[in-house]
């Protein structure tokens, strides 16, 4: 075989391998699709909030409907109560616009069988794989989600509590949650540290925090808030700085 041929073949033979490579990446990264997960505040609708146009579809209050700014129609997902551990799945009803600081639009009737606090509407929401049989169902409880529950602060506090005309003095757990707003997570201490100075400069607050998760890893984020209005004029702040899609965590 002379040189020529030998190139020749050489070349075929890399691109015939270059593709075979190229097909089975491809397949890797189809298997491996990453589904939306979201945790943040639900917006429980109302028909005054189409009307004043704070969002641009309609919601049956009366059936299990959920709207979302991202995920298309007919997407299966999961609306978590982490608090309780309430699960609804459902199936996106339409997908909307509405204020960037809430992170789903339900029904009244989710926002019911998830016992959800309403001045502290925090979910999670989840896209569920299509592969699967799936059926809308509301409160299942799993495993893991019971744990989310479990791992809260719990706070001792001493109540008066009247009983046939006597004073008990009893002890009643409450869970007291706080939430954390998080901006970013970044490879260099540097320049977590960096933006964390930009920002406190810009929004005039000396509530930013940066915590290590681990040695690549260092997390910028805002708070600890008490509750959702505590986190809300910080959370406009940054999306008037270009600052989307912001996560709030539950600790």
């Amino acid at each position: 075989m002379n040189l020529k041929k030998l190139i020749l073949y050489l070349a075929l033979s890399l691109q015939l391998y270059a593709c075979a490579d190229y097909q089975k990446a491809k397949t890797i990264i189809d298997k491996e699709k990453l589904y939306f997960s979201s945790t943040g505040f639900a917006l429980v609708y109302e028909n005054n909030l189409y009307a004043q146009k704070l969002v641009t579809r309609k919601l049956n209050n009366d059936s299990i409907a959920v709207m979302h700014s991202i995920l298309k129609r007919g997407t299966p997902v999961k609306i978590i109560n982490p608090e309780n551990s309430k699960v609804v799945e459902t199936k996106i009803d339409k997908k909307a616009k509405y204020p960037k600081i809430f992170n789903v639009v339900i029904s009244k009737k989710v926002a019911s069988i998830l016992e959800l606090n309403i001045d502290n509407p925090y979910v999670e929401i989840i896209e569920v794989k299509k592969n699967r049989t799936f059926v809308a169902k509301e409160s299942n409880t799993f495993e893991e989600e019971k744990k989310v529950a479990d791992k809260a602060p719990v706070e001792k506090i001493k109540m008066n509590i009247l009983t046939k005309g006597e004073t008990e003095n009893k002890e009643k757990l409450i869970k007291e949650y706080s939430f954390l707003l998080i901006v970013n997570d970044f490879y260099y201490l540097d320049s977590a540290s960096n933006l964390k100075k930009e920002l406190s400069k810009k929004i005039k607050s000396n509530n930013f925090k940066v915590k290590k998760i681990n040695n690549t890893k260092y997390r910028l984020y805002a708070g600890p808030f008490k509750n959702f209005n505590a986190l809300k004029t910080t959370y406009i702040s940054l999306n008037d700085l270009g600052f989307e899609n912001l996560n709030i965590y539950k600790e």
